[in-house]
């Protein structure tokens, strides 16, 4: 039962691809390269010699050097920026793309250091009468966040505070090593409470996660970036438009749970920031697709907040405006 990609209904577009442009750095540097295995490692390890206060001028100097390094990541960076943003010249526009990668190395820092040093961590909520709310309704919740800030945090600094199963959607990683890698750490330093699962095109997954939530469960996705071979919807931000996933709809539609949107934003070392938005409902009142349609809109302009409100923690690699209305 394929839950997640239903056949294309009006308005809903096919999807265009978002990722990271592939160079011929990553061809030649094999697992060196940033995606490559050797950067989940050694995170891993760097915690057993590295004291806590040398992780930050660590993660900048990385994220320094992938600047210099990463030409498309860094273009596809200024492009996006730009309606955030606005026009700027060409070293502003590379400032931007400095700033950008400095702040993705210090959270994907962040997020090895967690495993080691959880305790030294702490997040503070906004938004909690939001939250409460929706858990009193005793019905399943999908949270939906997008790649703005820690985005994989959930699985880290929630489950331990929460009184049901998490159920976690991650994408794969790029280099197959790098995900074998990513799977194993999961099995190993996973929480009880949190199931995690990788969007690799298996139908049984939206079956999987469609009896959780009939259940009451919690299920987390991302709302921001579609897979390939999968459908999507056309959403404006900015003023420009991009594809978003029609995935969390069309389970919300099909199961009843509401759509509840939340960000995790880095502050500071060891200090983040969850912000739950107000939930989103699929109107039954509206045909299928247009009740979709309309729910992945309103969850673009949360989307929208979000960047707005930290457009340096947005960490869209790739290129996500459509070309004919790019500027």
């Amino acid at each position: 039962m394929p839950v997640l990609q239903p056949e294309r209904p009006a308005g809903v577009a096919a999807v265009q691809d978002q990722a990271p442009q592939v160079s011929w750095l990553r061809r030649v540097l094999g697992p060196f390269y940033v995606t490559g295995v050797f950067w989940y490692w050694l995170p891993t390890i760097t915690p057993r010699f590295l004291p806590g206060w040398g992780f930050v001028p660590t993660s900048v100097a990385f994220g320094t050097a992938f600047t210099f390094f990463l030409h498309n990541v860094r273009r596809a960076i200024r492009y996006n920026l730009e309606p955030v943003l606005g026009s700027c010249g060409f070293w502003a526009g590379q400032l931007r793309a400095l700033r950008t990668l400095v702040n993705f190395s210090l959270c994907f820092g962040d997020r090895y250091e967690r495993l080691a040093r959880a305790e030294r961590f702490r997040v503070v909520v906004e938004g909690r009468e939001t939250w409460e709310q929706a858990c009193r309704s005793g019905r399943g919740i999908i949270l939906v966040t997008a790649h703005v800030g820690a985005w994989d945090a959930m699985s880290q600094l929630a489950p331990s505070s929460l009184d049901r199963p998490l159920h976690v959607v991650r994408e794969e990683e790029f280099d197959p090593a790098s995900q074998e890698f990513v799977r194993r750490l999961v099995r190993e330093q996973g929480h009880p409470s949190c199931h995690t699962y990788f969007a690799n095109g298996d139908p049984g997954l939206g079956l999987r996660l469609k009896m959780a939530l009939e259940r009451g469960d919690l299920v987390a996705l991302q709302g921001d970036r579609p897979r390939v071979g999968s459908r999507s919807v056309v959403a404006s931000l900015f003023g420009r438009t991009m594809d978003l996933p029609a995935g969390p709809a069309v389970l919300a539609r099909l199961t009843g749970a509401e759509l509840l949107p939340v960000f995790c934003f880095r502050e500071r070392h060891y200090l983040y920031r969850i912000v739950f938005r107000p939930p989103i409902r699929v109107r039954s009142d509206l045909a299928r697709g247009g009740a979709e349609e309309e729910a992945t809109r309103a969850l673009g302009r949360e989307i929208e907040w979000a960047i707005t409100h930290r457009p340096h923690q947005w960490f869209a690699l790739g290129r996500v405006w459509h070309p004919q209305n790019a500027g």
